[in-house]
């Protein structure tokens, strides 16, 4: 067993990404520890490291603790991406002060941009949640997981991509997916097993390339591909227009009365850019 106490620099709201990854019933925390277990795989073999905030907004400390003492260094490095710890957020934080998203990031001021644990579960993810309700889609996804997945110290982790290639479009029709969804599903985890598509490349491409290489995958519109770029990749930049929580929480802003045109959009979010992946999840909270 191994346990690493982590400094952040502030502001880091850490109970406010708890409060988010709360929405998801597949995540294992505790909101009165403020702890959240996060499982991952290192080369096709499943770990689990615990998260556990010690500090406070304005001096925002960790203690990191796994199982495997030789994973450790790669256990803190992976944590780290997933919560975003090299990322100051004061900069962002005072660029958006000068905005009209003034009073949400004061709000909810320090919170960071988390992604998903695994980049290969986010897409999946992205995929499971086109055009459902959220509600429906985190039972979907939960279903997947734990039907396909396994349980490991008290948390659920998803299935590799093999595992689901060689799924018929049957069993995935049995948890309630659409015949069209499941195929999807199942398509691209055979790109992956395969080689066909290889997620650790997309690391290193710009957002762009990044959206080219997806989109031309069956299934995975450019709302897939910008929710992989924001969750999975991390990008600082991704403003999806097409999704409809962003659109009602806009709308909500201006007091409009109808929801705002992609053209309004592109004109409101202009002052926000570099750090327009931020302005999506302040704005997500602000209806949350």
């Amino acid at each position: 067993m191994w346990e690493k106490t982590v400094h952040v620099q502030p502001p880091y709201n850490f109970d406010r990404v708890l409060d988010r990854l709360s929405i998801n019933p597949l995540n294992a925390l505790n909101k009165d520890e403020r702890s959240v277990k996060v499982p991952f795989y290192v080369k096709n073999e499943p770990v689990v490291v615990t998260v556990k905030a010690t500090g406070t907004t304005e001096e925002p400390t960790f203690v990191v603790s796994g199982s495997r003492n030789d994973l450790m260094e790669y256990a803190l490095q992976h944590v780290s991406h997933i919560f975003q710890w090299d990322t100051p957020l004061q900069g962002i934080q005072d660029h958006y002060l000068q905005t009209d998203l003034r009073d949400i990031f004061i709000e909810h001021r320090g919170t960071p941009l988390v992604l998903d644990f695994d980049p290969y579960f986010s897409l999946m993810k992205c995929i499971i949640h086109q055009q459902l309700n959220m509600t429906f889609a985190h039972t979907l996804t939960s279903r997947f997981v734990t039907t396909f997945g396994e349980e490991i110290e008290g948390t659920w982790i998803h299935p590799r991509p093999e595992k689901i290639a060689g799924l018929s479009v049957s069993d995935l029709r049995e948890l309630q997916f659409s015949g069209r969804k499941a195929e999807y599903v199942i398509d691209t985890s055979k790109l992956i097993a395969a080689g066909e598509l290889t997620l650790p490349d997309l690391l290193s491409k710009t957002d762009e390339e990044v959206m080219d290489t997806l989109v031309k995958v069956r299934g995975i519109g450019k709302w897939t591909a910008e929710n992989f770029l924001l969750f999975a990749l991390g990008r600082q930049n991704l403003f999806p227009l097409a999704d409809i929580g962003i659109q009602n929480a806009i709308k909500k802003l201006y007091n409009l009365d109808k929801k705002p045109t992609y053209e309004e959009m592109e004109e409101y979010s202009k002052p926000w850019e570099p750090y327009l992946s931020y302005a999506s999840l302040y704005l997500w909270r602000s209806i949350e």
